[in-house]
């Protein structure tokens, strides 16, 4: 009997996740169309529903009467009230954002840093801004979790970055720094690989099963796959460093780093030392290239096109997306000459595996990563949404 009420215990948990996960995902829908997309009986939803409201994860509301005849299904949306904090450290700059269950954007913050900061630097900093938001913007609001994107490699077994080489932290205990520092279940990931989920779910890559995405920061260039709808880590996690791979360069003009990596010729650094800029968050980059009249501006931009649209075309030829998802500084490349970009991958790609194939700048644009750092936070919660959090 014990054992027949557990089960039916953990039918209902696992119940009440795939309605969270829908509300969250899919956004705000009827009890009707809820009832339809997970096949459970109208009144089991209605349960299910009662117990997240009660719990504060969803909202019901009254449908617009004026939309359809009949008795309309009340409305089902995830809270606005619970949060996670996101992070994501930057050789230039550590932003920090605090993301609903909703979607919305409750605060967020980017400090520019001139120098490099420490983990031990970065989790006190990370503590003194949540702990300022809990007395203003986030008073009342329940913090759920706290998702970290790191541009480096990421032990997916504890969250212990096993090396960020341009922000110098090797085998750092980030999670564990993170949660001491904040009093918050954490979850650490690369940069890339959550900024792909990011996109995966609600951004430019939504509704394909086979997607590449590639990000371009400061830090350099990273990667996220998704194949057959699932996100690929590798073996260990690291899967999807693009930025270290040695790009084919066809014309020995276009060189500027002998030997180098992708990540060395194709290069957020490059174009600001083009363009006469220190530093910029991506909506100034993105203005001051879209404004440049310098011949010299534009040819850089079009030799880092080239050289990225040949990393691309091998991509396309062992991967077969459906989809590959440009963000940070790569997608205003792509937004120099969508069209032409488009050709210049196709031109070096077998013409079989890029049918069908589409090319797109980011959709959640800045605020990618620190989605994607949200949907790491929130992973617990909605496998298990009325479990006790842990201590």
């Amino acid at each position: 009997m014990a054992d027949r009420a557990m089960s039916v215990e953990g039918v209902r948990r696992r119940n009440l996740g795939e309605v969270l996960r829908l509300v969250h995902e899919e956004g705000a829908q009827s009890r009707a169309r809820i009832t339809a997309s997970t096949g459970l009986n109208r009144s089991t939803v209605a349960d299910l529903v009662a117990a997240l409201a009660e719990a504060g994860l969803v909202e019901e509301r009254e449908p617009d009467q004026t939309k359809r005849v009949g008795r309309p299904s009340p409305i089902v949306a995830s809270s606005d009230d619970v949060v996670a904090i996101a992070v994501n450290p930057e050789v230039d700059a550590l932003e920090v954002g605090a993301i609903a269950l909703s979607g919305a954007v409750r605060a967020r913050v980017r400090e520019e840093a001139d120098r490099l900061l420490t983990p031990e630097e970065t989790a006190a900093a990370v503590a003194r801004i949540v702990e300022g938001w809990r007395g203003r913007e986030l008073a009342g609001k329940r913090i759920v979790g706290l998702g970290a994107a790191v541009p480096g490699l990421v032990r997916a077994a504890d969250g212990v970055v096993r090396l960020a080489p341009h922000l110098r932290w090797r085998e750092a205990a980030v999670g564990e720094l993170l949660h001491e520092a904040t009093g918050l279940r954490v979850a650490v990931g690369n940069d890339a690989s959550l900024g792909a989920r990011a996109e995966h779910l609600f951004g430019a890559a939504e509704g394909h099963e086979n997607a590449v995405y590639l990000n371009g920061g400061a830090s350099g260039i990273g990667g996220g796959l998704i194949l057959d709808g699932r996100p690929i880590g590798g073996a260990g996690g690291y899967a999807g460093e693009w930025g270290q791979n040695r790009p084919g360069i066809p014309d020995d003009a276009d060189r500027r780093a002998p030997d180098g990596a992708l990540e060395d010729e194709v290069s957020r650094a490059r174009l600001l030392h083009a363009l006469g800029l220190v530093s910029a968050d991506d909506p100034t980059l993105a203005a001051a290239l879209a404004a440049s009249t310098s011949a010299a501006v534009a040819d850089e931009v079009e030799r880092q096109r080239r050289i990225l649209a040949t990393a691309l075309a091998n991509a396309v030829n062992v991967l077969n997306p459906s989809v590959i998802v440009l963000g940070g500084f790569l997608g205003m490349l792509v937004a120099a000459d969508a069209d032409g970009f488009d050709a210049a991958v196709r031109a070096h790609a077998l013409s079989a595996p890029a049918e069908g194939l589409v090319i797109r700048p980011a959709a959640l644009a800045e605020d990618r990563l620190l989605i994607g750092a949200a949907e790491a936070a929130f992973a617990p919660l909605l496998a298990d949404p009325l479990a006790d959090p842990p201590a």
